[in-house]
């Protein structure tokens, strides 16, 4: 079996992941900086974490006061993807990966990085992986610092309006699949009416907005499970 084990191969790969984590890293580090993180914060959490929607997430809950409890089942909720497509990736490496290589692609096994290094025939070698991540890392880390620093000195009109670049990011992510795939949709707006059920509700007095996310998630994609399961298909089809 071939395998693709070229490191400029890789950084010539991971360029365009890299251009994309940078406009939204950017909004991130405005978000941060408008919620009272200090730019050196914004960039060592996106330099230890990267994950848009676990820092986002984690950036809304800090700033309401949540407990650490919430935040940890937060971040379990929304980052468990994670632990699935690193253990589907980890069937596609070479042989002869060490530990310490296989935890640092652990780390940068973002949905894009992962996406790419699936896609290659063969095997997935060591340098190549290293090129993959190498540009999706500073272009988030580097969004991250711009943005921050940016929002240290823009007037707050200016950092409220960009700040709205995040939710045009995640509408971006979600209507296109919930156009052509009636179980996304109809999951999507199962999870929009139990949010607003527990925001209007006195259910809101009893649960914090950190638990609320959980409870949303869970219960939604619980349903979707349930209700549109997926028909798996054998290998003679």
């Amino acid at each position: 079996m071939t395998v693709q084990n070229s490191f400029p191969q890789g950084l010539r790969d991971g360029i365009p992941i890299g251009l994309g984590y940078l406009s939204v890293s950017f909004a991130f580090g405005i978000s941060a900086v408008a919620a009272g993180v200090p730019v050196w914060g914004a960039a060592l959490i996106s330099m230890t974490n990267v994950t848009s929607a676990g820092q986002f997430a984690g950036l809304s809950l800090m700033a309401a006061g949540a407990s650490l409890a919430e935040q940890a089942l937060t971040q379990l909720v929304i980052n468990l993807r994670y632990a699935l497509m690193s253990l589907s990736l980890s069937q596609k490496l070479a042989p002869g990966i060490g530990l310490l290589d296989r935890l640092l692609m652990a780390f940068l096994n973002t949905d894009e990085v992962f996406a790419v290094a699936s896609s290659q025939p063969g095997l997935v070698g060591r340098r190549y992986f290293l090129g993959l991540m190498l540009a999706p890392y500073l272009g988030w880390s580097g969004g991250t610092v711009l943005g921050a620093a940016a929002g240290a000195v823009l007037p707050a009109a200016v950092r409220s309006a960009l700040g709205i670049a995040i939710y045009g990011m995640f509408l971006a992510i979600i209507i296109p699949p919930a156009k052509k795939q009636p179980p996304v949709r109809r999951v999507l707006l199962l999870a929009v009416a139990l949010s607003c059920l527990v925001a209007w509700t006195p259910l809101s007095r009893v649960v914090s907005s950190g638990f609320s996310i959980i409870l949303c998630t869970l219960l939604a994609a619980g349903a979707g499970a349930w209700l549109f399961p997926r028909e798996e298909v054998g290998e003679d089809a």
